[in-house]
């Protein structure tokens, strides 16, 4: 691929009714040369299966941050995790997606539904490989994505969805598969396609779910930067250095902060214009600056940004959650650029003190901006956007 593409990749998972732990678990890893999604789905569900499908997810995810083959992967699980005296089933199973830096990408799966692939908006059929490993048999595949490509793992709580203890045989991997292939072309990201999958399922549970359910997605897609400055720097001789690299960026570009914007105006010499219309009694309004797409007020615009992104984390996305959303201020309309827009995130902090607030108490408990900045850095984190910092 020769266009700059980013990974994105996500993850939703909905409990066994009755239960509040899940019985799947989700890790990420991110190497310097890869990103990757491993999926485990421990047997049965509640407690026993969390802490199987953890130590499988934490197994896989150690030994592959440090590079170790699939074949010791397998065979490190082989000898950690049990196997049914009944069944000779394992007790947890799994599912890995490798996403290079470079286009390629690896699969390996073990008694987890088959990864599904959409590519040009159609499920394409992966070309998977067997072969054994001591006396697991694993599938396993390597290609060349595309910009474009979305990839779908799951655990078997996603297919035959029905209500009661009735096994819905309709909804097989190709129903699924389908839903998938609906799910790349309605949504922007890999979140909200996970999303869109899950959700499906749930419905077909009658939202009381008889599994536990977990859908982890991998996007390829052209890379949308956002830039976000936010403070004046230390020493004011770093003023024009900093808004040039901030300024040289493509993509969406953001300051926050009066006395940030102040300063951003006055080294590009364009003018800073209020915005008076869709005031919001809660947050501050927001102003225009030619080049850049929002200027918002500081410390009270990013708290409110950082709940919304955290409650959102958090599947906490009710009625209310999308009424707030809705309205019109500089809170949710930066919460909303770095939910749907962007895959990476470049912040250009100062590290500036504002007497104005260092000197009172604020109505939170938050009393510098270098606080708001290190919570908005672990919230992206969360949602798996690649962040990228710099400090003045």
């Amino acid at each position: 691929m020769k266009k700059n593409f980013s990974i994105d990749l996500a993850y939703r998972s909905i409990n066994h009714v009755g239960e509040e732990l899940c019985g799947d678990k989700v890790e990420v890893v991110n190497n310097d040369d890869c990103r990757i999604l491993i999926l485990a789905d421990g047997m049965g569900s509640g407690v026993r299966a969390n802490i199987l499908a953890t130590l499988t997810s934490k197994i896989i995810a150690t030994m592959m941050r440090e590079k170790m083959s699939v074949d010791e992967v397998v065979a490190t699980i082989t000898k950690t995790l049990p196997v049914s005296s009944v069944n000779h089933a394992a007790y947890s199973t799994f599912s890995v997606i490798q996403a290079f830096n470079d286009g390629r990408i690896y699969i390996v799966e073990y008694d987890n539904p088959e990864c599904i692939l959409i590519r040009g908006g159609k499920v394409k059929k992966l070309p998977f490989v067997y072969r054994t490993i001591g006396d697991k048999r694993i599938r396993e595949c390597e290609i060349w994505s595309e910009i474009g490509d979305s990839f779908v793992i799951m655990s078997d709580g996603c297919l035959y969805c029905g209500t009661g203890e009735i096994m819905n045989y309709a909804w097989d991997w190709k129903a699924l598969s389908n839903c998938a292939e609906v799910g790349a072309g309605r949504t922007r990201n890999a979140q909200q396609m996970a999303d869109y999958i899950n959700a499906n399922c749930a419905e077909l549970y009658g939202n009381i779910p008889t599994d536990d359910t977990t859908v982890g997605v991998v996007r390829i897609l052209e890379e949308n930067v956002l830039s976000l400055l936010t403070g004046p720097p230390a020493d004011k001789a770093d003023d024009y250095r900093m808004v040039e690299d901030f300024m040289k960026n493509d993509g969406i570009k953001i300051v926050s902060g009066g006395a940030t914007g102040n300063m951003v105006a006055r080294v590009l010499n364009e003018r800073l214009v209020p915005v008076d219309e869709h005031l919001d009694p809660e947050i501050p309004p927001t102003s225009k600056l030619k080049g850049v797409d929002l200027v918002t007020e500081g410390v009270l615009t990013l708290h409110k940004t950082i709940d919304l992104l955290e409650r959102y984390v958090k599947d906490d996305v009710s009625d209310d959650f999308f009424i707030e959303l809705s309205r019109e201020n500089g809170a949710t309309r930066l919460a909303c650029y770095l939910m749907e827009d962007c895959s990476t995130v470049k912040l250009y902090i100062g590290r500036a003190v504002n007497l104005e607030y260092s000197e009172k108490t604020l109505p939170f408990e938050i009393s510098a901006r270098q606080n708001l900045t290190q919570s908005l850095i672990a919230v992206l984190e969360k949602m798996h956007k690649k962040v990228d910092v710099y400090y003045y």
